[in-house]
């Protein structure tokens, strides 16, 4: 059996996508989410960089003591120095030490011989190996490198105190194949190799990074080199989540391989980096997108309600997800309809189901991005069809910052009037819907949702208000469209509160 180590570079190479730039708070929180996902190393920086990148990797040392904590450095005394001197209070610190190996990096970027590269490598990890025995090096655009010269320069470079070798696609030019094959040559020709660890950095331009990663582990490599949903350079690094969750779910392929990481702690992580960076995770991102584990095709939702496994090859519950969700919309079927009514609480006949899903159908055609709350207003209109109990004749808020938010309501009771005043919340809606709740006298009112969004454009927008409530285990959405969301707010809550009425009054009826 045979372990992989994660090595993250989120707070490292992730920090180097465009537009983001982290507080050390931020990263402190992101590496103790790391720790509890468990991964192995932990690159917390580049110290020589800037103070507060210093600051940062200095306080990740000191505070995370159970994963290994690395320090980017290039080939120079200086940055070993800076970095050592972030890393010295870490439980098990690793300097990273890189230099370029390409004809094209060392021709342009560096001006400098081959021989003179490999005479700057080995004397840059002589120089970290003083300061600790865990150092990596790094041959930064090796997938672009002369195959000769990478065997003697990871060579010489072991025998200079490298424990783990690190093979980057700094470009994201390489094929899975060629990668593959790479590493194993590496492998095959390389003195000493089998004595140190042998890693991968690959870059996501061509959108082969997690291909060419574990392309990479069956030829051999012992660690990957990862970022939380893809972040960094250009257009990214590969993704933790799906290098782990390709080993996870794919056990039967990779049997030697040993996970050791808590995958549920993978979407919380997802999301905090999400939050701090802002860079937003794209719907359709494998693992952590928001469409992953989410269903609105008819055959695909039949086949989910019958058996999970017919399509999702992961259980959403392994990422730390609460479930998958199944999305209605025009390519949805009767069956994910049905589920849905039952899972939301609705009871209706055959005769009324057909009438419920024909017209969600053509709501689904006309309305492009369809949320349960416009489901529940059409199926809450059909089911309460009602004439209106409660009927609203006057509301007034009063709020602001120095301001206790009150409301004052006044609604018609059937043949009376009914006067509500001074009833407070935490915010203007909340008094409005205590306030509704004094007059009405209905008990045990359970708010399950309050949702308002612009249906159009500008300052006089209208505000779409949607509310469900659940009254004796029965859910009764309330909807209602004005310029004044308060106002439409009070309208969605009192319309709701109407067909809860008209319900109980059918069923006295009927008795």
């Amino acid at each position: 059996m045979k372990k992989i180590k994660i090595f993250d570079t989120t707070l490292r190479d992730g920090e180097q996508s465009p537009g983001v730039n982290l507080t050390k708070e931020e990263k402190l929180a992101i590496a103790e989410q790391l720790s509890m996902l468990k991964v192995d190393v932990i690159e917390a920086g580049f110290p020589i960089s800037s103070r507060g990148d210093f600051e940062s990797v200095q306080t990740i040392a000191k505070k995370i003591r159970d994963v290994e904590i690395a320090a980017l450095a290039r080939a120079n005394y200086k940055d070993i120095d800076c970095a050592w001197e972030a890393l010295q209070d870490a439980e098990n610190p690793r300097i990273h030490v890189f230099i370029a190996t390409s004809p094209i990096h060392m021709k342009y970027k560096l001006n400098m011989t081959p021989d003179q590269v490999l005479e700057k490598a080995v004397d840059a990890v002589k120089y970290a190996s003083k300061y600790t025995p865990n150092v990596e090096f790094s041959a930064e655009d090796a997938s672009r490198s002369d195959l000769k010269f990478l065997y003697l320069i990871f060579e010489k470079v072991i025998e200079a105190g490298a424990t783990v070798i690190n093979v980057p696609d700094t470009v994201g030019y390489a094929i899975p194949q060629e990668f593959g094959e790479l590493i194993k040559k590496i492998k095959e020709n390389t003195r000493w190799i089998d004595k140190v660890e042998l890693s991968v950095h690959c870059h996501n331009d061509l959108g082969m990074a997690t291909a060419n990663t574990v392309a990479a582990v069956i030829n051999g490599a012992d660690q990957v080199e990862v970022a939380v949903n893809g972040i960094g350079e250009r257009a990214g690094n590969t993704a933790l989540e799906e290098v782990i969750m390709t080993f996870v779910t794919r056990k039967d392929f990779f049997k030697d391989i040993i996970v050791t990481q808590d995958t549920t702690q993978i979407i919380k992580l997802s999301t905090m980096v999400s939050n701090f960076t802002g860079m937003p995770v794209q719907p359709n991102k494998a693992i952590v997108g928001k469409n992953a584990f989410a269903h609105e095709s008819g055959i695909h939702q039949d086949g989910m309600i019958k058996e999970r496994t017919t399509y999702e090859i992961m259980d959403a519950k392994s990422i730390g997800l609460k479930n998958n969700a199944l999305v209605l919309g025009k390519h949805s079927g009767r069956h994910a309809f049905k589920e849905y009514l039952n899972a939301s609480g609705y009871k209706v006949d055959e005769e009324t189901f057909e009438k419920l899903f024909n017209k969600f159908k053509n709501l689904a055609d006309k309305k492009k991005n369809l949320s349960n709350a416009d489901i529940d207003a059409l199926i809450s209109d059909e089911i309460y069809k009602v004439e209106d109990y409660f009927i609203l004749e006057y509301v007034s808020v009063n709020t602001g910052n120095t301001v206790l938010p009150t409301a004052t309501i006044k609604i018609k009771v059937g043949d009376n009037f009914v006067e509500k005043a001074a009833c407070s919340g935490d915010g203007p809606i909340d008094a409005i819907f205590k306030a509704i709740n004094e007059v009405v006298a209905i008990p045990d009112i359970s708010l399950v949702s309050y949702k308002i969004e612009a249906i159009t454009e500008g300052t006089d927008a209208l505000g779409e208000a949607i509310v469900k409530l659940k009254i004796e285990d029965e859910v009764y959405t309330g909807r209602s469209v004005e310029s004044d969301v308060t106002y439409a707010s009070t309208l969605a809550y009192i319309n709701a509160l109407n067909k809860y009425v008209a319900n109980k009054q059918r069923r006295f009826n009927n008795v």
